[in-house]
């Protein structure tokens, strides 16, 4: 089925209406007609061809239909990935709990018994509209972030293998220090946007090969100050580590640090940890200025600076979770390291 040119022009979420009956089509027209584009099956087959052809937003799939069940045919929406992230709602006679458990477990999202309430169904279907936009607006965000952190990364010559290691570093440090899944997760999407202040700082100090002078080392600070403000201010729990963590990944446990000089425990907590990270693959990969320390004399260096860059209780969790992050490593290694080792 080919969409028109009115279609084209219909900005709205689209929902595919799927039953042998037209009576129950008909109802399911009247009541959301207003506010959703609609597409209408009646049987599997059609709505298959359909979803393939022209994916709708929402599927309201009856259960007993001829040749081809709504089970069967929710069952071959989830094995096609261009279609198994379509909510499936059920609206069917069928009320017992064990028809519903098996129509869950198919991957449906919900299940509505006939007769229905029009405000039921409207009710369900925003909501589970609803929660497609949110997932939607989740992975958009985390794109940005990785683009940003990416591009941060091609403006310092490094490779993305960099920010991969040592956000998945930061991850299990923080898991191993109590927080949360959530949080943690936070913190693996946060970290690649430490250094995106980078982007503001002139090609001629950053790029340079040799050591910078004070004042060159005066505006190479400046990226920490200028990463914060690129990330900006947010509602944003995730976000609002991200800035955290940009603005403070260079303060120092003992207070020489930048840009603000922070000490102990007035350091951010996620900025303590992703300093240890960035720092542990800093020095395990390779650079225009160095060749790759090894990971033993690059973990007795943290384990040195405990106390002074790093925080020690930090120190001891990193040491700790090195097997974790060897294997890390060892997955995400750049290719000149592979070759030279």
């Amino acid at each position: 089925m080919q969409r028109n040119k009115d279609d084209l022009n219909d900005s709205r979420q689209t929902l595919l209406l799927v039953d042998d009956e037209p009576t129950n089509l008909h109802v399911l027209r009247h009541t959301l007609q207003s506010d959703y584009r609609l597409l209408f099956a009646k049987s599997g087959q059609a709505a298959l061809d359909l979803a393939r052809s022209d994916p709708p937003d929402l599927i309201l799939l009856d259960v007993m239909m001829p040749a081809m069940s709504g089970y069967e045919v929710c069952a071959t929406l989830k094995q096609e990935s261009s279609m198994a992230e379509i909510p499936v709602i059920f609206v069917t006679a069928l009320a017992d709990a064990e028809n519903e458990q098996q129509g869950l477990e198919l991957g449906a999202v919900d299940y509505i018994t006939k007769p229905f309430s029009p405000h039921i169904v409207q009710a369900r279907v925003r909501t589970h509209l609803s929660l497609v936009r949110a997932q939607e607006l989740q992975e958009t965000r985390l794109k940005i972030v990785q683009c940003l952190g990416a591009a941060a990364e091609y403006k310092d010559n490094e490779t993305g293998l960099h920010v991969i290691r040592m956000s998945n570093y930061a991850k299990i440090i923080a898991i191993a220090a109590g927080y949360s899944s959530r949080e943690a997760n936070d913190l693996l999407h946060a970290a690649p946007m430490h250094d995106v202040g980078k982007i503001g700082i002139p090609d001629a100090i950053l790029c340079k090969p040799g050591a910078l002078t004070a004042d060159e080392w005066r505006v190479m600070q400046q990226h920490s100050e200028i990463g914060a403000k690129i990330i900006g201010n947010h509602t944003s729990r995730m976000l609002r580590m991200a800035a955290s963590i940009a603005l403070s990944h260079h303060e120092k446990w003992d207070g020489s640090g930048y840009p603000n000089r922070l000490a102990r425990d007035d350091i951010p907590h996620a900025a303590r940890i992703v300093a240890i990270a960035d720092v542990f693959d800093a020095l395990t990969s390779v650079r225009p200025y160095k060749n790759a320390w090894s990971p033993e004399d690059a973990a007795a260096h943290i384990r040195s600076e405990s106390g002074k860059h790093f925080d020690p209780e930090l120190v001891e969790i990193f040491m700790e979770c090195l097997p974790q992050i060897l294997e890390v490593r060892a997955q995400w290694m750049d290719e000149d390291v592979i070759h030279r080792g």
